[in-house]
């Protein structure tokens, strides 16, 4: 039996299986709208259970956790950039979703870091505000699917928000992290500056080569170019990876390109454009990117539930530690949406699940910079309870779907001009 489990064809019926039950998952995420990735985790809990049954306890999947974690947050990122459409009309509600995101983040990231920094020994400031960043990303990755049910404002809202979290989160990590390692935990100015200029290098390499790629694509005859494009992305993403910059932002800047070339290609540059091979090329990017999110995103989360060890869970110092986290999160997205958007922030405000980002992140914290007395149960706690509150946030939405529907022209200021994303209605079909 083992050996049949571990042969190719037993990999094979394995891994088709565990898609066949995914998309099982997101069929009832429909109609309970419990998010299919916490299905997903569970699965890989199980999983994990006849694993070990079968004295196989010690399998080393991180590798792999690595590479599919960046593949599909590079798919997430991407398949949410192509949502966004850059109209006059837009920009209020962008502007109001990126500024949430944008200070939710930080303080986000300051309390997990005072809460961290007070509880676990021998954890420095610079050290909690490091791993503070993964606890306070929101989770595109769990966020986008589950959002599909609800009125076009909130759901739009819950799309940007969650991108722009996921794109700062990253970057904010990395800072810290260069900081740290570059700059000997100098305070001054010069650290700050140099990432700077590697933001605003970045964003110019990723106009050039969002450019330099939709000229060159769009002239290409051959009906298998869309793969060939996505690996042109995974490789730009590495080798900027590579070179210290912002990488993510390239991808986001080539979506948000794809869905607004005649933003982009004004005056002279729509010579250049060919429209309907554009769109043609956005059509089946669109498609590939979200079926490969689905994939990726499926074995990621199975992989994670594999790494899961409960009995992390059920220190006190760990729910202390991991209530706190949990508490600040609410207690500062009441005090944003209230004041941004007004009265009308259900069930917004308990959407703010933790997920493949902020594991992807915890697993990328450098070894030298790592904290030897922090207990991964804090990671699993807090994507598990956020996670389980947004499901209960829209199941309770769900009842009330009704009243939602009747008062949803009492928008609050900056989104009453917001209409349903081009695409979304596929997004809705997949349920993923």
């Amino acid at each position: 039996m083992d050996d049949f489990i571990f042969s190719n064809y037993g990999f094979i019926i394995s891994a088709s299986l565990v898609l066949i039950i995914s998309f099982w998952f997101g069929e009832v995420s429909r109609k309970t709208n419990v998010p299919s990735v916490l299905m997903l985790i569970v699965l890989g809990v199980l999983m994990k259970f006849g694993f070990d049954a079968m004295g196989y306890s010690d399998l080393n999947i991180l590798p792999i956790l690595k590479v599919l974690g960046t593949v599909g947050l590079i798919m997430i990122v991407l398949e949410a950039a192509l949502e966004l459409e850059l109209k006059p009309e837009k920009y209020m509600p962008i502007a109001k979703a990126f500024v949430i995101a944008l200070i939710g983040l930080l303080l986000s990231i300051w309390a997990a870091a005072e809460v961290l920094e007070y509880f676990v020994d021998g954890m420095t400031t610079e050290q909690a505000w490091l791993y503070a960043t993964p606890l306070s990303i929101l989770s595109s990755a769990i966020i986008i699917p589950s959002v599909t049910t609800l009125v076009e404002w909130k759901k739009e809202f819950h799309i940007y928000e969650s991108t722009f979290s996921d794109i700062l989160g990253i970057m904010i990590f990395y800072f810290l992290e260069g900081r740290m390692h570059n700059s000997g935990h100098d305070t001054g100015g010069g650290g700050n500056f140099e990432y700077a200029m590697s933001v605003v290098a970045t964003l110019i390499l990723a106009l050039v080569a969002s450019y330099l790629i939709l000229l060159v694509f769009q002239n290409i005859k051959s009906h298998t170019k869309l793969f060939l494009l996505i690996a042109v992305l995974l490789l730009l993403y590495a080798v900027a990876k590579q070179a210290h910059l912002s990488s993510l932002i390239i991808i986001f800047v080539f979506g948000l390109m794809m869905n607004n070339t005649q933003l982009f290609f004004r005056g002279p540059l729509s010579k250049w454009l060919k429209t309907q091979e554009a769109e043609h090329i956005y059509e089946g990017l669109h498609v590939i990117t979200m079926e490969t999110a689905f994939v990726v995103r499926t074995f990621f989360f199975v992989a994670f539930g594999l790494t899961i060890v409960l009995s992390d869970l059920w220190s006190l110092n760990v729910m202390i530690v991991s209530a706190l986290i949990v508490a600040s999160i609410y207690i500062i997205r009441l005090v944003l949406l209230r004041l941004f958007i007004g009265g009308d922030i259900l069930p917004q405000l308990f959407i703010a699940p933790r997920g493949l980002i902020t594991v992807l992140l915890f697993y990328a914290i450098p070894e030298d910079l790592a904290v030897a007395n922090f207990n991964k149960g804090i990671l699993l706690f807090v994507i598990i309870v956020t996670g389980v509150i947004m499901t209960i946030a829209m199941i309770q939405d769900k009842k009330r779907t009704g009243v939602a529907v009747n008062t949803a022209n009492s928008n609050p200021i900056g989104y009453e001009k917001w209409k349903a994303p081009t695409i979304t209605e596929v997004v809705e079909s997949d349920g993923h």
